[in-house]
């Protein structure tokens, strides 16, 4: 897809939240990865969660719910899974941090079938948590996402919209799904690279 998108005709590439930094390598042409943090972080300061607390449902989404606990001055656990031998199945093995009597604010980057997801919902909740809220980047909600997403403990997903979805998909999450636009955020970033200006100035404002 990055040849495709350089043999096509572009000059710069931008993109929101890469799975995985690496992707960028394959990239001839300049790119930029814009962070969604900013949108998720302006969300929950106009719809607090009181007595909430930042959870990674992994290791690998540490880095990002880390920033997004600082940004908003709340405290971080962790899921520690590991997957079993066959990579069929998650099993969940301990949390590091406390999430008992709290609300629990889910951050991670994507949500594929909701697996991992609702499956942190469900851990968190046996461990003593109220209230639990997830946000991600990318909503891809591959089957059986929404049945799992509707069926789960979850009281909110808020997505951005990065990835078309259907009104039957939305309604069979169950009322659970809040969309974030991301084109202003797009918008100033194509103006700022236009302009010459720098884009990441953007995001330490």
């Amino acid at each position: 897809m990055a040849d495709l998108i350089a043999v096509a005709g572009a000059d710069r590439f931008v993109t929101l939240d890469l799975h995985a930094k690496q992707i960028q390598g394959f990239f001839s042409i300049p790119s930029d990865e814009i962070p969604a943090l900013g949108l998720f972080i302006r969300h929950f300061q106009a719809h607090p969660v009181p007595n909430a607390v930042v959870l990674s449902p992994d290791i690998g989404a540490v880095r990002r719910a880390r920033n997004f606990a600082e940004r908003l001055d709340l405290p971080l656990a962790v899921i520690e899974k590991r997957r079993s031998l066959d990579g069929k199945r998650t099993d969940v093995f301990n949390l590091i941090g406390d999430v008992a009597g709290k609300n629990v604010i889910i951050v991670d980057d994507e949500i594929d079938t909701a697996g991992t997801l609702t499956r942190a919902a469900n851990f968190v909740r046996e461990k003593g948590a109220l209230d639990i809220v997830a946000c991600a980047t990318h909503p891809v909600f591959s089957e059986p996402a929404p049945d799992n997403i509707r069926e789960s403990v979850l009281r909110e997903v808020v997505v951005c919209d990065t990835v078309t979805m259907s009104n039957e998909k939305r309604q069979r999450c169950g009322g659970k799904i809040k969309v974030i636009p991301v084109a202003p955020l797009l918008a100033d970033v194509i103006q700022r690279i236009h302009e010459g200006r720098s884009v990441g100035e953007l995001f330490d404002e």
